[in-house]
């Protein structure tokens, strides 16, 4: 859908409408929350005995739940969707090795037979989930069932993608960045009605997506540099968030900023899971503010050696 211009674009967005529209979230935010407290049970558990890692227990966890449980998809394949994830996007990076080219060429190919069988199989059962939905709501616009078919099924590879990888960032980096300014910290647990500001300035200071892409539908210039219809332009968020035109000390990590962010894109292409994302965030952090204070970070955390999606490997924390 990033990719797409209008008309198609407009086409698929108002087929899919508000997927996570305010009454959609406050049914959601109860089993958010509910798995929230679940996986900082078993991160408490690791606690007790010494290290324990963010990321694998908790940051990674969330959002394939979640994305996972509102799909209707089996939790024996969360663990599946999860590792084909992380291979998938190294063809979105801006100089991918052959290696890496290798392994996104095959978990895409995975994840087709895996998600080209969910749309089968619903179209066969259809039930309440959105799969199902998007299916009798493409069969009303497209008489062509194999092109409706193949629409949904690419909605619905993006859905996963676009939730797992990015969300498990947000949730990681907000953890670590909030655990190296205590200070700040220590001031949401007292003004916890702060918490949605503090998870806006982690977008900003270290958005999921440091690079997207864009198609342009006609020749546009911009910033005095010709772009040619159907180029590609990529546009490079992770810098602009720290360009001192627009962001006063902008490296400084500053809960209380209240800036504006375009870690969630913009215009047509603004981003459909931006609330529930946030959700993810805002019940993390209120449970973590709840449970778990006199955490620290206790080694260097690992990165994945990226430009264009952000990933923690490691966030290695103990309590004090």
């Amino acid at each position: 859908m990033p990719m797409l211009n209008p008309p198609h674009h407009t086409r698929v967005r108002r087929l899919v409408g508000n997927v996570f529209d305010r009454n959609s979230l406050a049914g959601m935010r109860a089993s958010v929350e509910q798995t929230t407290h679940r996986l900082l049970d078993r991160f408490e558990e690791e606690l007790a005995h010494g290290q324990a890692d963010f990321c694998s227990l908790v940051s990674e966890e969330l959002p394939v739940i979640t994305i996972g449980e509102w799909l209707q998809i089996p939790p024996a394949d969360y663990a599946l969707l999860r590792s084909l994830t992380h291979d998938q996007v190294y063809t979105q990076e801006l100089f991918p090795t052959p290696s890496q080219l290798s392994l996104s060429d095959e978990s895409t190919r995975q994840l087709h037979e895996y998600f080209t069988s969910l749309v089968n199989e619903r179209r066969r059962n259809p039930g309440d989930d959105p799969v199902s939905s998007w299916l009798r709501a493409w069969d009303m616009q497209e008489p062509d069932r194999e092109a409706a078919d193949e629409d949904v099924y690419f909605l619905t590879l993006f859905m996963v993608l676009a939730a797992l990888e990015t969300t498990a960032h947000v949730l990681s980096s907000m953890v670590r960045l909030l655990l190296e300014h205590p200070r700040q910290l220590n001031w949401l647990r007292v003004h916890p009605e702060q918490i949605p500001d503090a998870i806006e300035e982690v977008l900003r200071h270290d958005p999921p997506i440091h690079m997207i892409s864009r198609v342009a539908p006609e020749d546009t210039d911009l910033a005095g540099a010709t772009v040619r219809k159907n180029e590609m332009v990529q546009i490079m968020v992770g810098a602009a968030h720290h360009d001192p035109d627009h962001f006063a000390a902008p490296e400084v990590f500053d809960i209380s900023r209240r800036a504006s962010h375009l870690s969630f894109g913009g215009g047509i292409h603004y981003c459909l899971g931006n609330a529930l994302a946030r959700l993810e965030a805002e019940c993390l952090l209120t449970a973590l503010l709840e449970r778990l204070p006199g955490l620290r970070i206790s080694a260097p955390p690992v990165w994945e050696p990226r430009v264009a999606f952000r990933r923690l490997i490691t966030l290695p924390v103990v309590r004090v």
